[in-house]
């Protein structure tokens, strides 16, 4: 038999027909400035900006990420506006015109008092290799992966603030034991 879900209380165990085929596209962060986000996205972190959309009626844009693989958005910009809401693993920063030039202009993390919002995670093939990338880049830690009770797993901070936890899958097979 393969697995199917665990089972903990509130947990639906046979979801319903209606919900089949939903997938979690994408989660969103509003950002100060885009372009200190997206070199932190795409230079650092390795994503590719898929489309971006402006709204000038509502004065604000939206940046859709992800890792694709290679060759797999179209290049017409309809289909890729469509294929981009049709993946996985996708990350939508939010621009709101003109917080870029309010110096003290700053959003919540969801960290500090009240908290809320807690971190997006990337996963990693070599930890190490990824610690010392961001150590070259100058990226500002919450947790390096040494430091406290959860070790090999890291917390960075993305231009914004946001939390940005960093995995090596095949580190955390005893996770949580």
């Amino acid at each position: 038999m393969s697995f199917t879900t665990e089972h903990q209380p509130g947990v639906c165990a046979q979801p319903s027909d209606a919900s089949r085929g939903f997938v979690f596209n994408h989660s969103m962060l509003r950002v100060k400035d885009p372009a200190v986000a997206l070199d932190f996205y795409t230079r650092v972190m390795g994503m590719r900006l898929l489309r971006k959309l402006d709204f000038p009626e509502m004065s604000f844009s939206l940046y859709f990420l992800a890792r694709p693989e290679d060759g797999a958005a179209p290049d017409d910009v309809g289909a890729r506006t469509s294929w981009t809401f049709s993946q996985r693993g996708v990350l939508e920063l939010t621009h709101n015109w003109g917080t870029e030039t309010q110096a003290d202009f700053k959003y919540h993390d969801g960290n500090a008092q009240p908290q809320g919002f807690g971190h997006i995670c990337f996963s990693v093939p070599d930890l190490a290799a990824a610690v010392a990338w961001f150590d070259e880049n100058q990226v500002p830690y919450v947790k390096r992966p040494d430091q406290g009770k959860m070790k090999n797993v890291a917390f960075i901070k993305d231009p914004d603030g946001y939390w940005i936890e960093i995995v090596q899958p095949d580190l955390l097979a005893q996770l949580g034991s």
